[in-house]
């Protein structure tokens, strides 16, 4: 089982950039996948971006390009997702999941799951 703890939410006004973290314990040499996903009220889970444990692939959503870069630091177990021209739409709670599948984007091929950190956009 891998733990996951997120961190680096907060309030920003449009236009700004946040940096949430990742911290990753347990069983992580099982962890294939470590990806962000959001969810606003009322809304399903959406995949934002990914990034294999490993071998540093990536993969983003279409809403993400351009705006947002995952990226890991393999020696604190830590994968980051940089928000740039953050719009009021990106507002939601930011989750990390581990999943042992590269290149998935439901939510249902991810297995350990944080507790989210709330990500507020202001226009």
């Amino acid at each position: 089982q891998v733990q996951l703890v997120e961190s680096g939410g907060g309030l920003v006004q449009a236009g700004g950039s946040l940096r949430l973290s990742c911290t990753a314990s347990g069983r992580t040499l099982n962890t294939n996948t470590i990806s962000w996903f959001r969810q606003a009220p009322g809304n399903e889970r959406e995949f934002v971006a990914g990034i294999s444990w490993s071998g540093g692939i990536v993969w983003n959503a279409e809403s993400a390009k351009g705006r947002f870069t995952i990226s890991r630091d393999n020696s604190k177990n830590t994968v980051y997702l940089q928000m740039n021209s953050l719009k009021p739409e990106d507002t939601a709670t930011y989750y990390c999941a581990s999943s042992e599948r590269v290149y998935a984007r439901s939510p249902a091929m991810y297995d350990s799951w944080g507790q989210g950190t709330q990500v507020t956009v202001s226009s």
